[in-house]
């Protein structure tokens, strides 16, 4: 019994070996390496995002709050003595935390690209990554383009009608209308994240078509399964009521449609 559980033991030993020496666990190595070596950098990144941050939350709260951006007799309040400071913190570490992932995201595009194990993972795949050209360039004019166009949807249209739907809900069963400062700002975040995301659908579509992962036809066969999964990724990243819900959800379905529709007026199958 003790040779089996040798010779098991080896097995593995050879295994995790033969998985470390593949492309695969050679680029882990290097990324790990990359990190080890660009720790300090990263860490300083995070820093500067924090000292940006913290100050610029507290503009951008108290143009948030201004009274005439509010429903009618909302005021906005804090439950706490430390509320307003933690939101600030969690403000800053996000602008932190999202200037490092923009910092990795050029690193890997500039030198993921370049490396030898990248490279033979991606032949293993037999896959042609394309180049850099035209249409990678369009297609990050277009990324930009509709998660401002989703900004301004979210800003301009969809949070002020929600607001106001919710206002005069409670006010209607003559509940006092204050808000929570941290839960305010949460829920307009959680809005303009959520139309930011939802307009992408164009880009992931035609993408998925173009790349030939799947067809028009295949698309067109699970139309009500994406259509239901687009209002339950809109129930997950919107707030708890039904007319976020169907707010968030309904410019996808349209935006979905309209890129098949783009799709079969550029190109043939």
């Amino acid at each position: 019994m003790f040779g089996r559980y040798m010779a098991e033991s080896e097995g593995l030993t050879h295994t995790m070996n033969e998985l470390i020496d593949s492309p695969g666990g050679q680029i882990v190595r290097d990324a790990r390496d990359f990190l080890i070596s660009r720790i300090k950098f990263i860490v300083g990144i995070f820093l500067l995002g924090i000292i940006i941050g913290f100050p610029l939350t507290k503009s951008v709260i108290s143009w948030l709050i201004n009274p005439s951006r509010l429903p009618d007799d909302v005021s906005i309040i804090v439950v706490s003595p430390v509320e307003y400071i933690l939101l600030q913190f969690n403000v800053a570490t996000s602008l932190g935390a999202f200037l490092v992932m923009i910092y990795l995201f050029v690193e890997i595009c500039h030198k993921g690209v370049k490396n030898e194990s990248v490279k033979k993972r991606i032949a293993e795949l037999n896959f042609k990554p394309p180049s850099f050209g035209p249409t990678i360039i369009i297609t990050i004019l277009s990324v930009l383009f509709l998660a401002f166009a989703g900004l301004l949807y979210s800003w301009d249209f969809l949070t002020p009608m929600i607001l106001q739907y919710l206002t005069d809900d409670a006010q209607s069963s003559g509940l006092a209308t204050e808000w929570k400062l941290s839960s305010y700002v949460g829920f307009i975040v959680s809005l303009a994240l959520a139309s930011i995301i939802g307009f992408q659908s164009p880009v992931a579509t035609l993408l998925i078509l173009r790349l030939g992962i799947f067809s028009r036809a295949q698309i067109k066969g699970y139309r009500k399964h994406i259509w239901f999964t687009s209002f339950i990724l809109g129930a997950f990243l919107s707030p708890p009521d039904p007319l976020s819900l169907f707010l968030v959800a309904l410019p996808v379905v349209v935006l979905f449609e309209i890129s098949l529709i783009l799709d079969s007026l550029t190109r043939s199958e």
